[in-house]
């Protein structure tokens, strides 16, 4: 009788060599398919937009990044308008966004529990999974109105209407509106990563610092913000890639002027709204070629985003990993 127990063959073994040598290969090449795949289809994708834009690249050039022309009818073309109303509106919408997120996210790991932390969780992820078009009608029926009779005025007459950025409050529909909508778009999505973020500090942490004699406060803003930073800029960056790229409610709120200005009370647009209006309306096949500039100019953008917000985090975490 032999000391070893022989065991029952499974469909698997019968494809390995009995360390997993075969099977391992094969989950090899079906990982790396995979990712090739997705790596493929991002260059297709890129490469198609580079095409299909090339007419208007040979055109204008590097004009069409500078000019605020958008006239289909006599063939002139810039993407200034939409490039500046993109970033404003991504801007002011993180800039209103940040301490709501950041408070929420606070909120919900160092001083609620029970049913009430679970409400308020759920509440925040069924705001994340409304569609953008309600909030685009709701800020159009809802928010829009208000903001025209009330907010915009008193903005206007405080000291912040001092600023280039704030001028006549006079339109509901404009750069403003469609900043605050955004900001409540990216609210749920800033708070969930960041709650996660600051749920996985230690323990250990929280308690050394309030063993010192620390505040709750001091705890927070000392130990645990600086230790979840690197998962909190994950978060915004993951909000302002919403952001930029979001359409249907900016389209219906942003005023759809193409104009470049820096005034938030001013009507705007943003790439993404031009493409929704009038990709399906192109007059010509340079505004067609145009349109696909235009798309060309958001997907590098975003890409630039995403690259400047990995080499951010990577950066973060090494020096996180250095101080511990």
């Amino acid at each position: 009788m032999s000391g070893t127990t022989d065991q029952p063959r499974t469909w698997l073994s019968r494809f390995s060599d009995g360390d997993g040598g075969p099977v391992d290969s094969i989950f090899r090449v079906v990982t790396t398919v995979a990712a090739l795949l997705i790596a493929t289809a991002v260059f297709v994708i890129l490469g198609t937009l580079f095409i299909q834009a090339l007419p208007a690249i040979e055109r204008f050039g590097v004009s069409f990044l500078f000019s605020s022309a958008w006239n289909p009818a006599k063939e002139q073309f810039g993407a200034l308008p939409f490039i500046s109303g993109t970033l404003l509106t991504s801007a002011m919408a993180l800039l209103l966004a940040i301490p709501v997120s950041i408070g929420i996210a606070v909120l919900l790991t160092q001083y609620v529990t029970g049913r009430l932390k679970e409400l308020l969780i759920f509440v925040v992820e069924l705001l994340a999974a409304v569609p953008s078009v309600i909030y685009g009608l709701w800020g159009l029926f809802v928010l829009a109105p208000i903001l025209q009779t009330t907010v915009n005025p008193a903005i206007a007459a405080s000291p912040l209407g001092l600023l280039p950025i704030f001028g006549e409050a006079s339109l509901s529909y404009n750069l403003f509106t469609a900043s605050l909508v955004l900001a409540i778009m990216v609210i749920p999505i800033i708070t969930s990563f960041s709650r996660e973020s600051i749920a996985r500090v230690p323990t250990d942490q929280r308690d050394a610092g309030i063993a010192l004699g620390l505040t709750r406060w001091e705890v927070i803003r000392g130990i645990v913000i600086p230790y979840a930073r690197a998962g909190i800029v994950s978060a915004v960056i993951l909000g302002l890639g919403r952001a930029i790229g979001e359409t249907m409610a900016v389209t219906m709120l942003v005023g759809n002027t193409p104009q470049a200005v820096v005034d938030f009370f001013q009507p705007g647009s943003t790439m993404s709204a031009l493409l929704a209006n009038e990709f399906n309306q192109s007059a010509s096949a340079i505004h067609t070629a145009s349109l696909f500039e235009i798309g060309f100019i958001l997907f590098f953008l975003s890409f630039v985003v995403n690259s400047i917000a990995r080499v951010v985090i990577s950066r973060i975490s090494h020096e996180g990993s250095g101080g511990a």
